[in-house]
């Protein structure tokens, strides 16, 4: 789609995928540029790496009212003051939880969890609504939850809040888009349930540490990746540690989700 509208928003939301595909970018990092029909100025969300040539079909897609990101990662921010710099000095906004300029609304919904500063936006045009989730949702497989900026209980009440928004299209900032983004979110709830289910099956066995736990629970994961597992596995394990502090669960003693 790099650089194509998207049917069913009247041309009013671009994707500009940058080249940096990987293991945790999937095809590259998504930013998107959101015009409302018959204005001047854009919006530009999650700006992504320092590469000339991405900043530069940016640029073409100028002139931009402001920049918004919806989390810190270098792969969605690292870009972020050399596309300014390229545009004049275009602003980059944050801590507002509103935002209304030529023809878009913006709400902006905070959902820590996959990082502690994670945003979404919900961008109204319209009769029209996107859900931009940056990393809280991909658009294909699942979030990293990775300590210690990264928090599970924090995503998983994250995904309860936008488990309420449904029919509404998903602009993710990785991946394809989605439909529904309380259909991925509910999809995501589903997956960690039956992940921490599996967790606790192995520290009931005797894992305690996140190789050990990746070991049990990710027995075929590609090599590649598996760094990314253990991160997982240490968020899983700090999550249910803590989980049990509070209920009283002896460790011996794991109780169910």
């Amino acid at each position: 789609m790099g650089g194509a509208g998207l049917d069913g928003l009247s041309g009013w939301a671009t994707l500009v995928r940058a080249p940096n595909p990987g293991p945790m970018t999937l095809d590259g990092t998504n930013t998107w540029v959101l015009r409302a029909p018959g204005h001047e100025r854009a919006v530009v969300v999650d700006p992504g790496p320092l590469d000339e040539g991405h900043l530069a079909r940016i640029v073409e897609l100028g002139p931009f009212e402001f920049i918004l990101v919806t989390h810190g990662h270098h792969d969605h921010v690292e870009g972020v003051a050399r596309l300014s710099e390229l545009l004049g000095g275009t602003p980059v906004r944050s801590g507002e939880a509103r935002l209304t300029t030529n023809g878009l609304d913006i709400r902006v919904l905070d959902t820590p969890g996959h990082t502690a500063d994670s945003v979404c936006f919900l961008v109204e045009c319209g009769n029209e609504q996107v859900m931009l989730t940056g990393d809280t949702l991909l658009g294909r497989g699942t979030t990293v939850v990775a300590k210690p900026d990264g928090d599970l209980g924090d995503y998983l009440r994250s995904l309860d809040v936008l488990a309420a928004y449904g029919k509404v299209l998903m602009l993710p900032g990785h991946g394809p888009v989605r439909t529904d983004v309380a259909a991925v979110a509910d999809e995501y709830r589903e997956h960690r349930r039956e992940r921490l289910a599996q967790v606790e099956a192995a520290m009931a066995a005797g894992a305690d540490t996140p190789e050990k736990v990746v070991d049990l629970v990710y027995p075929g994961i590609e090599p590649r990746l598996r760094f990314a597992a253990e991160w997982s596995a240490a968020a899983q394990l700090d999550y249910l540690r803590h989980k049990n502090r509070e209920s009283g669960t002896p460790p011996d003693g794991l109780d169910r989700l």
